[in-house]
């Protein structure tokens, strides 16, 4: 009796359960001319971000007027978003280029580690930054003891520190969960909410400590980025220069932007009640915090930013001086 290619490849994931400690992703796109077209989008996409976020990186530490704690915070968003997509669209990729679902046990480890670890320390840097933009504005003053070069390294290293803390705990338990009903995960990355439903065990307790923890490192950070941002537009709209009330609320736009754009699809989908969740829904808000958002963060400041496109030309025309 012939069998479907359905029934075939529920075969292929039975038996490889039993015989594997790896999981498989069954991945993102389908297997047709659209599916290629869509990866051949996204792998534009990641070379996009990576020049972009790389570019920027090198823009902010060549040029010396940038030398500044925002744009040291901001070279710091750029190599998380280049670390992001570097996370997950090279293996998204060789997946469906190749026709290989399975990822190590190891691998899927590493994965959500540094998944988790970005996640959280991108929420914590960007309440660095509206705080940056707080002091900048509203106590021009105090900012050059407010934000010193020591008080901006602390708040780098304690996002990265946390962030990873963090992590390593959730990675670790994951890890240790028993997985008996199935190894394949519906999604196209090793995340944790979507390994729980394979768990074998009671996981209520988790899910609720998951829960919290996302409470922690995404809604409080965005509290006090509204609270900074509030108190930041109420000091510019009393602003007496034109000038400087431009660029007040350009810059300040602009960081709005990158939170929106970073905020706005976690919110959706760990604040949603799990009964109106789909994972079809899930897959797509993934897609854009990890695929479309590191993109975007680099042109929204470069396009926007007066700075940054008058670094640009600096930069250029010196590579260019040093070539004649």
């Amino acid at each position: 009796m012939l069998l479907s290619k359905g029934a075939t490849e529920y075969i292929f994931v039975e038996k490889w359960n039993q015989t594997s400690s790896d999981f498989i992703l069954l991945g993102l796109l389908p297997s047709n001319q659209t599916g290629l077209l869509l990866m051949i989008f996204f792998i534009f996409v990641f070379f996009v971000a990576v020049f972009g976020n790389s570019t920027m990186i090198c823009l902010i530490r060549i040029d010396n007027r940038l030398h500044t704690p925002m744009y040291f915070l901001l070279s710091q968003l750029s190599l998380m978003d280049l670390m992001y997509i570097s996370t997950t669209v090279p293996k998204m990729a060789f997946n469906f280029l190749s026709g290989e679902k399975r990822i190590s046990f190891v691998g899927c480890g590493v994965q959500i580690f540094f998944f988790v670890t970005l996640a959280g320390s991108e929420g914590l840097l960007l309440a660095s930054m509206a705080y940056d933009r707080y002091v900048a504005i509203c106590h021009p003053l105090h900012y050059p003891i407010r934000m010193s070069k020591i008080v901006c390294v602390k708040m780098i290293i304690g996002s990265w520190i946390i962030g990873s803390a963090h992590a390593l705990a959730h990675t670790i338990y994951v890890l240790h969960i028993p997985y008996c009903k199935s190894r394949a995960i519906d999604y196209f990355l090793c995340d944790i909410p979507s390994m729980l439903p394979l768990a074998c065990m009671d996981i209520r307790v988790y899910e609720y400590i998951i829960f919290m923890s996302t409470c922690l490192f995404l809604l409080f950070p965005f509290l006090g980025i509204t609270a900074s941002y509030g108190r930041v537009l109420f000091a510019v709209s009393h602003m007496r220069s034109k000038e400087g009330r431009k660029k007040a609320f350009t810059t300040c736009s602009t960081h709005l932007i990158v939170v929106t754009f970073y905020y706005a699809p976690f919110f959706y989908s760990y604040f949603q009640p799990s009964s109106l969740r789909s994972p079809t829904g899930d897959k797509i808000l993934a897609v854009f915090y990890t695929i479309l958002t590191p993109m975007f963060n680099p042109i929204i400041y470069s396009l926007r930013n007066k700075e940054v496109l008058g670094a640009m030309s600096r930069v250029f025309a010196m590579f260019s001086c040093r070539k004649k």
